[in-house]
């Protein structure tokens, strides 16, 4: 059993396959299914239109949807049709993406932070009141609307200290990617934690995007995830959060370490994984993403027994 809520990754596939997993989770308990949008993917928004029409329960978010390719009032125009569809079921992840991909997309990738900032405030303004009157640095938006909308949370992507901090004071929730559990709880829960308190306001949640393969090979886990996870250790901001978590050879080498893998992928056998997440839950983090790590080429066992797992974990049996 499990004192936090479960949420998987359900990319995969082209759009009727990713409909059926979405469905698939939902049979299992999962509480969430996540997807992602990149500058190359199907879009996490539309398949959810069609994903809420096919479910009842399990709710639908985006981990993330990138700021830099649609205004924020299209993506709240999305929102506004998915709130109706599934009413109560949509939580929506936004963040500036990886700074190569936006600049391969001619995108002048400048204070993302800022532009974090203003996307959160007029989407949040619009669900909240309805209405929105701003003139950023990076945003304009006057629109009214008349239209509120109250139960979806606004959520931002968070790496480095200032990101969560701003988290902490603004959006409903941060959500890492990639992260040892023991920066989330040395650097990012404080950091949270002391922009909630800036703020006078409670301090919102926290949910570890994590890496997960139960699987009973080490080595072939640490295999997959060189091939499938190799961009991250090259990433400059990336490089900064491992070395601020006490893995300085990611800027060294710009390649995985064992440790670092050990340190961010929770796998081996159902026991072991479990024991990660209460450890992770037990140090005030209340919710997961889990993105499935493939071992060899045939994806269906890994996929099966990670989700197996997760969904008696939600349940209330693991």
């Amino acid at each position: 059993m499990t004192d936090g809520k479960i949420g998987v990754d359900a990319r995969g596939g082209d759009a009727v396959a990713t409909v059926a997993r979405i469905q698939e989770l939902e049979e299992l308990g999962i509480h969430c299914a996540w997807l992602t949008t990149g500058s190359e993917t199907l879009d996490a928004l539309t398949l959810f239109s069609a994903a809420a029409m096919r479910t009842k329960r399990i709710l639908l978010g985006t981990c993330i949807v990138p700021t830099w390719l649609r205004h924020p009032l299209v993506t709240v125009q999305q929102l506004r049709v998915l709130a109706r569809v599934a009413p109560g079921r949509m939580c929506l992840g936004v963040g500036p993406s990886h700074k190569s991909r936006m600049e391969a997309l001619g995108i002048d990738f400048k204070q993302p932070l800022t532009d974090l900032r203003e996307y959160v405030h007029v989407v949040k303004a619009l669900l909240r009141e309805g209405a929105v009157d701003f003139d950023g640095s990076h945003y304009r938006a006057h629109v009214r609307t008349n239209d509120p909308i109250l139960n979806v949370p606004v959520m931002a992507s968070a790496l480095q200290r200032g990101s969560y901090e701003f988290c902490g004071a603004e959006a409903d929730g941060a959500i890492s990617w990639v992260s040892p559990g023991v920066y989330l709880r040395d650097v990012a829960l404080p950091a949270m934690k002391l922009g909630a308190q800036k703020a006078g306001r409670p301090v919102p949640p926290l949910i570890a995007h994590v890496p997960m393969c139960v699987h009973d090979n080490p080595q072939e886990v640490r295999a997959a995830v060189r091939e499938q996870l190799s961009n991250y250790p090259r990433q400059p901001f990336y490089m900064r959060m491992f070395a601020a978590a006490g893995f300085p050879e990611a800027g060294e080498t710009n390649q995985w370490s064992d440790r670092m893998i050990d340190s961010v992928v929770f796998s081996g056998n159902e026991e072991l994984v479990a024991a990660r997440l209460r450890e992770l839950f037990g140090w005030g983090i209340s919710e997961v993403i889990v993105t499935v790590i493939y071992p060899g080429a045939d994806r269906k066992p890994t996929w099966t027994r990670t989700t197996g797992l997760l969904g008696k974990l939600s349940r209330g049996r693991g």
